[in-house]
């Protein structure tokens, strides 16, 4: 496959579309969020963003993250067709959402998985954070939504895992809204997947997560900035690879 260990500068819908049925045997990913859509999390108006310096306040290069909700979900659920068609059939989607609150009701994600085989709910319980609304709790954890076609099955001794999961954030990275690479490496060494695809690579966690665990990528994002920060950090991890 030619697009095999390499990231795809361009539009994750109009890529997956241009690839083979059945070519991939997991996808693990986490798409933008929608956060600047959000009636109550401080964005808008500079209090919030990412932990360090507020990233996210920034938004994302080549992303304006402020689609209107309707069209965000349609936008989402279609990636996820595309992501199903590309799975073998013994392959699933591992993909990361945030649950919010908006104009006072809990936007929980149901309108982009609805109809999609859900298998199971992971809970990634994250530390700290900032709660800017008084009409809820702080939000301490995002949702890892187990998306599996009916020959899914874990890696041996990997069902022993719980399905709350606390890994911190990842505060050293550029991107605004990167992956742990520690939740990544759970997710892969739970299974006995070789192709991996992240169609929303960011900094390319996903990539170094499957080098480590000597399975194979496929990434795709639309941001050249980003793409240009993935493989930079792709090349450092193999080169100290090579030191050892």
């Amino acid at each position: 496959m030619s697009n095999l260990n390499k990231i795809i500068t361009g539009d994750a819908l109009k890529v997956m579309k241009e690839m083979p049925d059945s070519s991939v045997d997991l996808v693990v990913t986490s798409p933008p969020y929608n956060l600047k859509n959000s009636t109550g999390n401080g964005m808008k108006d500079g209090r919030g963003g990412k932990w360090s310096k507020a990233a996210l306040l920034n938004g994302y290069a080549n992303y304006d993250d402020n689609m209107p909700h309707d069209l965000y979900a349609k936008w989402q659920r279609e990636c996820l067709d595309e992501m199903m068609r590309l799975l073998k059939d013994d392959g699933a989607i591992f993909y990361n959402h945030k649950w919010r609150v908006q104009d006072g009701l809990l936007q929980d994600r149901q309108d982009i998985v609805d109809g999609f085989p859900v298998r199971q709910i992971i809970i990634w319980r994250r530390k700290g954070g900032i709660n800017f609304n008084k009409g809820y709790f702080l939000p301490t954890y995002e949702v890892i939504y187990l998306i599996a076609k009916k020959g899914f099955k874990l890696a041996d001794k990997a069902n022993a895992h719980g399905d709350v999961w606390e890994f911190g954030q990842e505060l050293k990275n550029p991107h605004p809204a990167p992956f742990p690479i520690n939740l990544i490496e759970r997710i892969i060494g739970s299974t006995n997947a070789q192709t991996i695809l992240d169609p929303f690579m960011g900094s390319g966690t996903t990539a170094i997560a499957a080098i480590n665990h000597k399975r194979d990528y496929i990434g795709i994002d639309i941001s050249p900035e980003y793409v240009a920060m993935a493989e930079e950090r792709i090349k450092q991890h193999n080169n100290n690879l090579t030191l050892f």
